[in-house]
């Protein structure tokens, strides 16, 4: 088994999405002891975001390719495998002014190729990684889980299954601007979400 961990929070410590990744990789490699684990920090690596040059680049044919452009392609590249590689792929997700973090939307857009994760047909588009499990975890100053402010989930929805990814499950942690009780009751839940999940 191949996983695949996604952490995208600002912060290097402290983090609740990146401890919820954490435990469901440690619950997924003691049941898999010679599962492969390839982890990757896009706050500590960060991946560069869209701009013209990376279109230029992306839209040139490869054998017309200037060194540049080759590099910044290799970049996407790097990131594509990882994801083809991975059985199991984990996600960080931390709610940013009600959205995904920029590392992360970064990442997204580094991963959608047409014609690599995702195609267009004659019926629509069809998502090219398939078989994979994904686990994704949210963590939110406030409550949104199945509200109105929760942008979240059907964009995540949304793009994942567009790739082809549509076996997800998502862990909640939310309450964390409502002080220590809230919590200490958000993680414990958020655990027992996770093993639940893993079982």
């Amino acid at each position: 088994m191949n996983i695949l961990q996604i952490n995208s929070s600002a912060r290097s410590s402290g983090s609740e999405s990146t401890r919820m990744n954490d435990k469901i990789v440690a619950g997924l490699l003691a049941e898999h002891p010679g599962a492969v684990l390839a982890r990757r920090d896009l706050a500590a690596q960060p991946h560069p975001s869209i701009d013209e040059a990376a279109l230029g680049a992306l839209f040139t044919p490869a054998d017309q390719r200037s060194a540049e452009q080759a590099a910044r392609v290799a970049l996407d590249d790097a990131l594509i495998a990882q994801v083809v590689a991975a059985d199991v792929i984990v996600i960080g997700a931390p709610m940013y002014n009600f959205g995904i973090t920029s590392q992360l939307k970064s990442w997204f857009d580094a991963i959608a190729r047409a014609g690599t994760t995702f195609r267009y047909t004659a019926t629509g588009p069809e998502g090219l990684l398939k078989d994979k499990k994904v686990f994704v975890t949210l963590s939110r100053g406030g409550f949104h889980r199945n509200g109105a402010s929760d942008s979240q989930v059907p964009h995540l929805t949304t793009f994942l299954g567009f790739l082809g990814l549509t076996d997800v499950t998502f862990v909640y942690s939310e309450g964390h601007g409502m002080g220590p009780e809230a919590v200490a009751k958000a993680q414990a839940q958020a655990d027992a979400d996770i093993e639940a999940a893993l079982a």
